[in-house]
């Protein structure tokens, strides 16, 4: 995509973040007319680490957790946010989705009951347009996604506005689209998906549908637009032919000018990443895909997820660098009180990861007390050294059981060891003969724990107090808390 200046023709509120507290506001500046100057105000790759986002001119590490993935249907929006904001989060995901009970679509519905594609739906909007505003007012990046594969197949499809049953702009046989599609939509058998000529299922009847699938993104980007704290990916965890999502890609930078965005798509099958030929295209491909997005590798568990997630860390090694994003983490607390979704997500932080979110429930913790926890621990662990000045080194590790440590690293001065249960190993700091400082961070309550201190030069043991997870912080200064 285009690293082009922002010029923003219109006016969006910003808030001076802080290294220290993601959540700290400026009053001063809201309002600001921009610049081709202030590209850096925005959210963009961290120019000294693109491995990492910086905003407002600062590099962050983005957290987060709701109890909804299209927030701005929630009547519990701002208290979400607020929570969210409260801990240190700064993250949230929002499909442009509608097909939750008590969700409303984005067009105007008639007294017959039938949608008119050429309305709007003023109350879908003015609610959008709240969540822009009240994430901008808490430093909170919005990551969109435009389409949502699962509103368009089986039950939900039943109800969209789009379904040719549904609206009075067309019919079935004008539209090249039925009115039901029962099967499980990563079949990729719904022709909304390939509305560009060339696609698999293209026909010259969804010329039609294409003209309103631009008539929306163009009425989201004309909100969107106004802010800089936003990015975009194009679908949920699609299975569609790339085609799809590069138009959609380029689409939004068209219609954005001279604003500076960033755009990506998430491919379903980031699950096995190794054999996903879209996952390759995206991580190769950065000129297209402005940063990466590999929630779906967070199906994996333990040792699999780790090495997956190394393994796509190391393809992004080998291309222009730029943010890997993980906006979903999935599994929860079970009965036996094993939490696979913190242990995923403790591992994206460690392994990487630009930004870490904690998936809604069913599938994920959402807001709730786990993954306070989990975020609180990883904002303490940043009072002591930031994750962009780390690396991994687990060949530093020794006595390592599969899934026992993980370890990020800037060697010789600060050392993040995870364990996401019980475990014992050593660390080779036989190169750095001084004294080191420790302490140990729960990531079951997000509090810290005993503190200790060694002399280097040799391998330290260190053995975790249970199993009930900790990250333990090492460094060759005394500044814990």
């Amino acid at each position: 995509m285009r690293l082009i200046a922002l010029t923003l023709v219109c006016m969006f509120p910003l808030f001076l973040a802080c290294q220290s507290d993601p959540t700290e506001l400026s009053e001063n500046i809201k309002n600001t007319q921009f610049t081709s100057q202030d590209e850096e105000l925005v959210i963009r790759p961290y120019t000294e680490n693109p491995r990492y986002w910086q905003y407002q001119g600062k590099p962050v590490l983005l957290l987060g957790a709701t109890n909804n993935d299209n927030l701005f249907q929630s009547a519990d929006m701002k208290e979400q946010l607020d929570l969210l904001s409260s801990i240190g989060g700064n993250y949230i995901r929002n499909t442009m989705s509608s097909r939750d009970d008590g969700d409303i679509w984005p067009f105007h519905k008639q007294a017959n009951g039938l949608y008119d594609l050429e309305e709007w739906n003023d109350q879908y909007w003015k609610q959008f347009e709240e969540l822009l505003k009240l994430t901008a007012e808490r430093n909170i990046i919005v990551q969109i996604e435009v389409w949502d594969r699962f509103d368009f197949s089986q039950e939900f499809w039943q109800l969209n506005p789009f379904n040719p049953k549904n609206n009075t702009n067309y019919s079935v046989s004008a539209s090249g689209m039925a009115d039901d599609y029962p099967h499980h939509p990563g079949g990729d058998l719904q022709t909304f998906f390939h509305s560009l000529e060339g696609m698999p299922r293209y026909m010259a009847e969804l010329d039609k549908i294409r003209a309103y699938q631009e008539k929306f993104v163009k009425k989201m980007l004309s909100y969107s637009l106004n802010y800089g704290h936003v990015l975009y990916c194009i679908n949920n965890e699609t299975n569609t032919p790339v085609e799809w999502g590069k138009y959609w890609i380029n689409f939004i930078n068209e219609e954005a000018g001279t604003n500076l965005i960033y755009a990506t798509d998430m491919f379903d099958q980031f699950l096995e990443p190794q054999s996903c030929e879209s996952c390759l295209e995206a991580l190769m491909s950065p000129d297209e895909y402005a940063f990466v997005d590999a929630s779906q590798l967070n199906w994996n568990n333990g040792q699999e997820h780790w090495d997956n997630l190394r393994w796509v860390m190391g393809q992004r090694e080998k291309m222009t660098l730029r943010p890997v994003n993980s906006v979903k983490v999935y599994g929860k607390a079970s009965a036996s009180g094993s939490n696979g979704g913190v242990k995923r997500f403790c591992r994206d932080v460690i392994g990487g990861f630009a930004s870490v979110r904690f998936h809604r429930p069913a599938t994920g913790n959402g807001l709730n007390e786990s993954a306070i926890a989990a975020i609180k621990s990883v904002r303490k662990i940043e009072t002591v050294d930031r994750f962009w000045n780390l690396e991994p080194q687990e060949s530093l590790l020794s006595g390592r059981e599969s899934n026992e440590a993980y370890l990020t690293a800037n060697v010789g001065e600060t050392y993040v060891l995870l364990f996401p249960n019980s475990g014992t190993v050593k660390i080779d700091l036989s190169k750095h003969p001084k004294i080191f400082y420790a302490r140990w961070i729960s990531i079951a309550t997000g509090e810290w724990g005993n503190k200790f201190q060694f002399e280097g030069g040799g391998f330290q043991e260190i053995a975790t107090p249970d199993s009930k997870g900790w990250f333990v912080v090492i460094s060759d200064r005394d500044s814990f808390e």
